[in-house]
């Protein structure tokens, strides 16, 4: 291969379709850019793109025959091989849309973060998670669709599962997800027990929760001195990070979660249920924002999901990439604002932390005879830190416990 060749020749080339509703053409840059970002984290370019406000949507076309006539001659002259369209189309629209710009591939914005989260997906149940979205995605276009399947070959759109899926039965694909509900629930369970032997001894635990690329990993990394792969890309997280970090006299738990988006499909927040239930069963939220972007927006939709999930724990709201900021008057007033990249702000987060857990904790200096001290150690695991002295005549023991938890110590508090 010619090292001088024109790199962007290697890329798909996508064509973007962006449906006006409402007549919210205001929301056009911020959703040109997202869908930017997008398509580079799946591997192509966008060349080119179109949008129309729609006051009658065509049911079978979406677009104007017009417009759309106008779009195709585009697409030609800036020879797009890849058509996406912002939105979700149902399996008769993709097709119409597909015959009529001449069989070009097209897919819409479901099939495009599938696509990035078949990329990013590395634990094996991150896999199995996406591979079943997939699957369902693709069984609800089989019928009567295998013309347009047929046209998607390899690229965005087709990872995962691979190329084969699309010349599979709906027989073989139904088995397929059976059998993949049935791993997930095994990759469950094991790892209920784990929450649960976390419940027994009622560990603390705060999830990292936002809009995909605020910061999440970059902001565990900082905190708890871990090199989790933290990229400067859409959706870099998927699967659950868990990280023990000090705070005060005590630990809590950090996990970091798959990043949220806005209108997202519902089936791509079940096919991540169980990742989310880390957030759902969290005993605080750090609402993590990138003060840089189109924060408010963004904001809204991370509260709309944690509505979804039920997420009752209380919010901190954190605004991250504030290293270049100097005015905060636009901001909420009860936010904090780090640069996690910088390390800035975050004893301040921290001191924050501490304060939504203090009063469930209690300091104590224990004196214990030398022959108690194998006692201490049989409920160790039930206290949060601790130092052990040994003087003449006696053991100091210096600790921090939860309060739920004093009554393990009454043997040992001589009260």
């Amino acid at each position: 291969m010619d090292k001088n060749e024109d790199f962007n020749t290697f890329y798909e080339k996508a064509y973007l379709l962006f449906p006006i509703f409402n007549g919210k053409i205001e929301e056009l840059e911020s959703r040109i850019a997202e869908m930017n970002e997008l398509v580079k984290t799946a591997g192509a370019k966008v060349v080119g793109y179109s949008f129309q406000v729609l006051r009658e949507i065509s049911p079978a076309t979406i677009f104007g025959s017009g417009k759309i006539e106008e779009m195709l001659i585009d697409m030609r002259e800036k020879k797009a091989n890849l058509i996406i369209f912002d939105g979700e189309l149902s399996p008769s629209q993709a097709q119409n849309l597909s015959d009529l710009f001449d069989g070009m591939k097209f897919i819409d914005r479901t099939a495009l973060i599938l696509d990035i989260f078949a990329l990013n997906a590395r634990t094996k149940e991150g896999k199995l998670q996406v591979e079943l979205a997939q699957h369902e995605y693709i069984l609800s276009r089989l019928k009567g669709q295998g013309k347009a399947l047929s046209r998607l070959g390899g690229g965005i759109g087709t990872r995962g599962p691979g190329e084969t899926k699309l010349e599979t039965d709906r027989r073989y694909i139904r088995l397929r997800i059976k059998n993949l509900k049935v791993q997930l629930e095994e990759l469950t369970r094991k790892r209920n027990l784990a929450v649960k032997r976390r419940e027994r001894t009622n560990t603390l635990t705060v999830a990292l929760a936002g809009y995909t690329n605020a910061g999440k990993s970059t902001l565990l990394n900082a905190l708890s001195g871990s090199d989790v792969l933290a990229e400067d890309k859409l959706f870099a997280t998927l699967d659950p990070t868990h990280r023990k970090i000090s705070v005060g006299k005590f630990d809590v738990l950090l996990i970091d979660t798959v990043g949220f988006i806005k209108d997202i499909p519902t089936k791509l927040i079940n096919a991540f249920k169980s990742t989310l239930d880390s957030v759902k069963n969290a005993d605080l939220i750090l609402n993590v924002c990138d003060a840089t972007g189109d924060w408010d927006k963004q904001n809204a939709v991370t509260e709309s999901v944690l509505k979804e999930l039920n997420a009752n724990a209380p919010i901190i709201k954190v605004f991250n990439k504030c290293e270049n900021i100097s005015d905060f008057t636009n901001f909420p007033k009860d936010a904090l604002f780090i640069s996690a990249k910088c390390k800035i702000g975050l004893d301040g987060l921290k001191d924050a932390i501490y304060n939504v857990f203090k009063d469930e904790f209690i300091n104590c200096k224990l004196k214990l005879d030398f022959s108690e001290i194998n006692d201490f150690y049989k409920v160790k695991d039930f206290i949060e830190n601790y130092s052990v002295e040994y003087k003449d005549e006696y053991v100091e023991v210096d600790l921090c416990i939860k309060k739920i938890h004093l009554s393990k110590l009454s043997s040992l508090l001589k009260l």
